[in-house]
Protein backbone atom coordinates (compact mmCIF):
# COMPACT_ATOMS: atom_id res chain seq x y z
CA UNK A 1 0.00 0.00 0.00
CA UNK A 2 1.60 3.22 -0.82
CA UNK A 3 -1.46 5.42 1.39
CA UNK A 4 -0.42 8.44 3.24
CA UNK A 5 -0.55 6.86 6.56
CA UNK A 6 2.10 4.15 6.15
CA UNK A 7 4.46 6.14 4.48
CA UNK A 8 4.11 9.13 8.01
CA UNK A 9 7.39 10.05 9.74
CA UNK A 10 5.67 8.75 12.97
CA UNK A 11 5.05 5.53 11.31
CA UNK A 12 8.62 5.03 9.53
CA UNK A 13 10.20 5.70 12.69
CA UNK A 14 8.07 3.13 14.50
CA UNK A 15 8.95 0.62 12.00
CA UNK A 16 12.72 1.54 12.20
CA UNK A 17 12.68 1.54 16.09
CA UNK A 18 11.39 -1.77 15.77
CA UNK A 19 14.19 -3.44 12.73
CA UNK A 20 10.10 -3.67 10.37
CA UNK A 21 11.90 -3.36 7.26
CA UNK A 22 8.46 -1.25 5.55
CA UNK A 23 7.44 -2.92 1.99
CA UNK A 24 5.51 -0.82 -0.51
CA UNK A 25 4.36 -1.89 -4.23
CA UNK A 26 5.48 0.00 -6.90
CA UNK A 27 3.25 2.68 -8.13
CA UNK A 28 1.28 1.66 -10.80
CA UNK A 29 1.39 -1.97 -9.87
CA UNK A 30 -1.17 -2.75 -7.56
CA UNK A 31 -0.47 -6.85 -8.08
CA UNK A 32 2.73 -6.41 -5.25
CA UNK A 33 1.24 -6.81 -2.62
CA UNK A 34 -1.65 -9.01 -3.73
CA UNK A 35 -0.92 -12.28 -1.12
CA UNK A 36 -0.67 -9.74 1.67
CA UNK A 37 -4.15 -8.49 0.73
CA UNK A 38 -5.64 -11.43 0.23
CA UNK A 39 -4.47 -12.90 3.60
CA UNK A 40 -5.40 -9.48 5.70
CA UNK A 41 -8.98 -9.75 3.79
CA UNK A 42 -9.61 -13.32 4.98
CA UNK A 43 -8.30 -12.69 8.30
CA UNK A 44 -10.69 -9.21 9.08
CA UNK A 45 -13.37 -11.83 7.49
CA UNK A 46 -13.21 -14.86 9.62
CA UNK A 47 -11.83 -13.87 13.03
CA UNK A 48 -11.56 -9.95 13.47
CA UNK A 49 -14.87 -8.11 12.21
CA UNK A 50 -18.00 -9.00 14.84
CA UNK A 51 -15.39 -10.12 17.47
CA UNK A 52 -14.12 -7.63 20.69
CA UNK A 53 -10.95 -8.86 22.53
CA UNK A 54 -10.94 -7.63 26.20
CA UNK A 55 -6.89 -8.21 26.50
CA UNK A 56 -3.78 -8.36 23.81
CA UNK A 57 -3.40 -11.38 25.30
CA UNK A 58 -6.63 -12.78 24.34
CA UNK A 59 -6.27 -11.06 20.66
CA UNK A 60 -2.66 -12.85 20.15
CA UNK A 61 -4.46 -16.34 21.40
CA UNK A 62 -6.84 -15.81 18.94
CA UNK A 63 -4.47 -14.89 16.06
CA UNK A 64 -2.07 -17.78 16.53
CA UNK A 65 -4.88 -20.14 16.80
CA UNK A 66 -6.43 -19.11 13.63
CA UNK A 67 -2.76 -18.87 11.70
CA UNK A 68 -1.39 -22.50 13.44
CA UNK A 69 -4.48 -24.23 13.19
CA UNK A 70 -7.06 -23.08 10.09
CA UNK A 71 -5.37 -20.94 7.71
CA UNK A 72 -2.23 -23.22 7.65
CA UNK A 73 -4.40 -26.62 8.04
CA UNK A 74 -7.59 -26.70 7.58
CA UNK A 75 -8.37 -23.32 5.17
CA UNK A 76 -8.14 -24.14 1.44
CA UNK A 77 -5.70 -21.91 -0.93
CA UNK A 78 -7.00 -21.03 -4.48
CA UNK A 79 -3.57 -20.07 -5.43
CA UNK A 80 -2.14 -23.29 -3.69
CA UNK A 81 -4.35 -24.73 -5.86
CA UNK A 82 -7.19 -25.51 -3.40
CA UNK A 83 -4.41 -26.96 -0.67
CA UNK A 84 -3.97 -25.82 2.62
CA UNK A 85 -0.62 -24.48 3.17
CA UNK A 86 0.41 -27.45 4.71
CA UNK A 87 -0.56 -29.95 2.31
CA UNK A 88 0.96 -27.47 -0.32
CA UNK A 89 4.28 -27.50 1.84
CA UNK A 90 4.33 -31.46 2.11
CA UNK A 91 3.85 -31.69 -1.96
CA UNK A 92 7.63 -29.71 -2.57
CA UNK A 93 9.79 -32.63 -0.12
Amino acid sequence: DRGAEYRAHVVQQYLACHNIKASMNRPGCCTDNAEVESFFHSLKADIIRGNTFETSTKLHSKLKGYLNYFYNRQRLHSSLGYKTPAEFEQTLF
